[in-house]
């Protein structure tokens, strides 16, 4: 085991690594006191806020002092951080260094395997019990004491490796956290306790009591899940009951990953918990629900959405997060190039006339539908949506809920729309000969009308209102354009390197030009930042047929959505999975989530 550091030693070794100058070396060695003293307050905030508690224990180490100062890196152009000096370090003893991603982390591993207090004092997460051996993720592998105390404790061979300082905090705190509140609900409900709304119970339990959804544990588990969702830039949280325990999921950048497990007898509360805040009927648990609330993340105000289903468990709470700064984004952050952002802004710049989103759910719609109302709302234009149901609340624009129940369908409320003196008309969705009829009336009649159609491309949304009954001569003198679209994840920046497409997969993706040839795209190898994922965060893919004369012919002649396509083609239209390709050669997303999100029939 390495002799113990100090701040000059964990220096050279970066020096030795040629990733920092002899000069900056000097300069941590004369500023370091005083910047640690600054930045031991600063910790101790962070963590406070982090643990909930107002008295926290918590000392400065070698290399979180090195990264405070922020230096430029002397082998590359780029910050010196906390990570990279923890890896540097674990590569000058030997030791393996980790990225640790919470979502791949086992939760019963990590809290049972040492208490909270023990492993905030000693900053140490169990992250692999394999083989007899236990993998520990620490930040001072210099500790003999410590990992042969784990030994002896644990009774099995103990493996450290290195991770930074921050992630292993991170864990801890959002781990043993949410592990403390189930064990007080745990407590106070008893864990001996049945499910009784189990539909494989074999018997019946009457008089028992159960945990109230305001009571102090409950409130803050359901806090925690909210705050940690909202860090990880989660879409949907989805808590799940199962047999034995109750499953917590969370979709990020599209893909849903197990979070938690919570015991199977606080499962109801919880559910009652997140039911109150969307004032749901907490006493109603055998027909869906669907509800609403806000809160705030940081300045933020946070919109969500609450859907309940009955299951064969329980019941199931789904908790859909509308973040604003994601739903009302410059179009020219969407990810349209330059030629379809400029066709799309004469779209939506249009006086009059009809533009169509589609796409299957999940495809980004709703996000580029708000963005766009957000890029043309002005205090001279009056903008009426009718939404089912309404996704973000806004005051720029007039919004009204569809309520089917009293006969108030996008139908109805198109009639009665139209006598508000609309400028733009934002309809939800056209599901109906209806609505289609009374959208495209619209249209036709000096108002500007943006709505959705689940179609798998943009000529296919023409045959489908030749489908709702709408008069072909209709459609051509009322739709101005159509733009399909998907959502592809886009490779992580910080961690992005280069590789080259084998030749075998640029003919799987049939780029034209480039048959037998190895093409040079760029891949994340997964980093903290993206949870080991090589991912974060998502971009569009759109398809954007503008509807010119030609395909208005073609539109009054009732031709097949493949003749429509071909001549969109001919006129410079690119398809989903061409534009797909030209992301990938821009070093924005994969050859997979290529192959993944579009088909060869979008060719």
């Amino acid at each position: 085991m390495p002799a113990a550091p100090d701040l000059s030693r964990v220096l050279d070794m970066l020096v030795d690594a040629g990733m920092i100058r002899v000069g900056q070396k000097q300069d941590v060695l004369n500023r370091g006191k005083e910047q640690a003293r600054h930045l031991l307050l600063d910790r101790r905030a962070e963590l406070r806020r982090l643990l909930g508690r107002q008295r926290v224990s918590y000392a400065i180490s070698e290399i979180e002092l090195i990264a405070s100062f922020r230096f430029k890196r002397a082998d590359m152009d780029t910050v010196l951080e906390e990570e990279a000096i923890t890896e540097a370090v674990a590569l000058a003893l030997g030791y393996p260094f980790v990225r640790v991603d919470p979502l791949k982390l086992d939760f019963k591993l990590v809290v049972d395997a040492f208490g909270g207090p023990f492993a905030e004092k000693h900053l140490v997460i169990a992250i692999a019990d394999t083989g007899g051996v236990l993998t520990v993720a620490v930040t001072d592998p210099w500790n003999t004491e410590l990992l042969g105390s784990l030994a002896q404790f644990k009774q099995k061979p103990i493996r450290p490796v290195m991770a930074p300082k921050f992630e292993i905090l991170r864990v801890i705190a959002e781990f043993h956290g949410f592990r403390r509140s189930m064990r007080a609900a745990e407590v106070e409900l008893g864990v001996e306790l049945p499910d009784i709304s189990n539909l494989e119970a074999l018997y019946k339990v009457s008089g028992t009591n159960e945990l109230e959804a305001t009571d102090q544990p409950v409130v803050q588990a359901v806090w925690y899940l909210l705050n940690y969702a909202h860090d990880q830039r989660a879409s949907d949280i989805h808590i799940e009951p199962k047999r034995e325990d109750a499953l917590v999921r969370m979709r990020i950048d599209g893909v849903l990953h197990s979070v938690h497990r919570m015991p199977k007898g606080v499962h109801p509360a919880v559910v009652s918990r997140v039911k109150l805040l969307a004032r749901l009927d907490i006493a109603e648990k055998r027909r869906p629900q669907d509800g609403r609330f806000k809160t705030v993340f940081g300045k933020e105000e946070v919109e969500l959405r609450v859907s309940t289903i009955p299951t064969a468990f329980g019941e199931k709470a789904v908790i859909r997060i509308f973040d604003p700064s994601v739903l009302k984004q410059p179009l020219e952050d969407l990810g349209f190039f330059p030629r379809e952002h400029a066709l799309y802004e004469s779209f939506v710049r249009a006086s009059n006339g009809m533009v169509l989103l589609t796409g299957p759910t999940g495809s980004g719609k709703t996000t580029t539908l708000y963005s766009t109302l957000h890029h043309i709302a002005s205090p001279r234009v009056n903008i009426c949506t009718l939404e089912d149901p309404i996704e973000m609340v806004h005051e720029a624009f007039n919004q009204m809920a569809m309520q089917p129940k009293i006969g108030f369908t996008f139908g109805t409320a198109l009639r009665n729309v139209l006598r508000q003196d609309p400028d733009v008309i934002m309809v939800g969705e056209i599901r109906d000969a209806e609505t289609a009829d009374g959208a495209i009336q619209a249209a036709l009649t000096g108002h500007l009308v943006l709505s959705t159609l689940h179609t798998n491309d943009a000529a296919s949304a023409v045959s489908r209102l030749f489908d709702l009954g709408v008069y072909p001569f209709l459609i051509s003198g009322a739709l101005i354009g159509v733009v399909a679209q998907r959502l592809v994840r886009k490779v992580c920046v910080h961690c992005s390197t280069e590789e080259l497409l084998t030749s075998e997969q640029v003919d799987q993706l049939r780029i034209k030009g480039a048959e037998g040839r190895r093409l040079k795209v760029r891949r994340g190898k997964g980093c903290v930042r993206c949870r080991g994922t090589g991912y974060r965060g998502r971009t569009g893919v759109f398809e954007v047929m503008k509807i010119t004369p030609r395909l208005q012919r073609l539109i009054q002649e009732k031709a097949p959505a493949q003749e429509i396509k071909r001549e969109a083609l001919n006129e410079g239209m690119m398809t989903l999975r061409e534009y797909a390709i030209k992301k990938m050669a821009k070093g924005e997303t994969t050859y997979e989530e290529v192959l993944a999100m579009t088909d060869e029939a979008m060719v």
